[in-house]
């Protein structure tokens, strides 16, 4: 069922690889007249470089163009640097959240609000010539910031929701693109004794939303929950699961490195914590946050049938520490 939904989505837009390469952005530059060039690309020190959001394009301003107003060369173009940028699988769940805007259209019998074109990229600085510049995507549910310094990339903030969290009826009943992290995140808080839940579960009631909302610099929350370290082997497990669903959506050199630092680095400060109920059906929250990122997945909005998650890197949203650490060893920046 969820393949053949996903195929639905995708089919003007077939999966295959493409090597993450400046060629593209390069190549969907050159496209644009003027006119759309002046709205998508900005300085790389441009003020709104590091707003974004997650609410649907009349709720919130976006900076760039929307997919309707690209030509279906350029919407090519678009999908080609997304596939660049993310795994097989990120590319997958984005495009997976957008077809959801049809179901939303179909259901509200709104399809202006609820439009799947209405997804707006932006470009920050040059790729042709200048060694750091950042690329957005964003729209309803839908927000992902990839900002290249030197041969390095930062992949965060990385927003994904869903809307219906599960579609259920119809011929796509049970469908969800973030089945994975709601279904494993319940299974982790079901393996633990009924004295670590009473740590891990610091609150009853789920939050509304997520608690780092669309701050551009994510702040730490209380430390509420469970040590890692202090969880059994098979839990331990579960929680490297959980992380490896959400880093698994960037491309996968990328991911195999990002989670050996946190196997290596990460551990012994790392938190478990989670709010509201622990069955599915009910509002539930849940946080995975260590010294240097931090997870959220809120299930509670629509009778608890709307997801919203989000990977956010204390220092390095926007690709600061990589900044930080050019802008220090470059001699052209001295």
């Amino acid at each position: 069922m969820k393949k053949h939904f996903i195929l639905i989505i995708v089919a003007v837009f077939p999966l295959c690889g493409f090597a993450q390469d400046v060629t593209i952005v390069n190549q969907f530059i050159s496209s644009l007249t003027a006119p759309q060039k002046s709205k998508i690309v900005h300085e790389f020190k441009e003020d709104t470089r590091e707003d974004w959001h997650f609410l649907p394009w009349s709720s919130y301003e976006r900076q760039g163009l929307p997919l309707k107003e690209l030509t279906a060369n350029q919407k090519k173009l678009v999908h080609k640097l997304l596939q660049s940028s993310l795994s097989e699988k990120g590319y997958k769940q984005t495009t997976e959240i957008i077809g959801l805007e049809n179901v939303l259209a179909a259901i509200s019998g709104d399809s202006v609000y609820r439009d799947p074109q209405k997804y707006y990229v932006s470009i920050y600085g040059n790729p042709a010539n200048e060694d750091t510049w950042m690329w957005t995507f964003e729209g309803h549910h839908v927000s992902l910031h990839f900002t290249t310094v030197a041969d390095m990339v930062s992949y965060s903030p990385r927003f994904f929701g869903s809307n219906p969290g599960r579609i259920m009826d119809g011929k796509h009943k049970g469908f969800s693109p973030l089945v994975n992290e709601e279904d494993l995140g319940l299974a982790l808080v079901n393996m633990l004794s009924d004295n670590q839940k009473k740590i891990v579960i610091f609150n009853d009631k789920a939050y509304n939303d997520i608690q780092s909302w669309n701050n551009s610099v994510a702040e730490k929350l209380p430390s509420e929950g469970i040590l890692v370290s202090d969880l059994n082997a098979n839990q331990k497990k579960q929680v490297m699961r959980i992380i490896h669903e959400y880093v698994s959506t960037i491309p996968t050199d990328q991911a195999k490195e990002k989670m050996d630092a946190i196997r290596n680095e990460e551990l012994d400060d790392m938190r478990f914590a989670w709010a509201g109920a622990t069955v599915l059906g009910k509002a539930h929250y849940y946080r995975i946050q260590a010294k240097s990122f931090m997870i959220e997945f809120d299930n509670s909005q629509d009778n608890a049938n709307h997801i919203h998650s989000v990977w956010r890197d204390f220092d390095g949203d926007f690709g600061r520490d990589l900044l930080k650490e050019h802008y220090k060893n470059s001699t052209h920046h001295h």
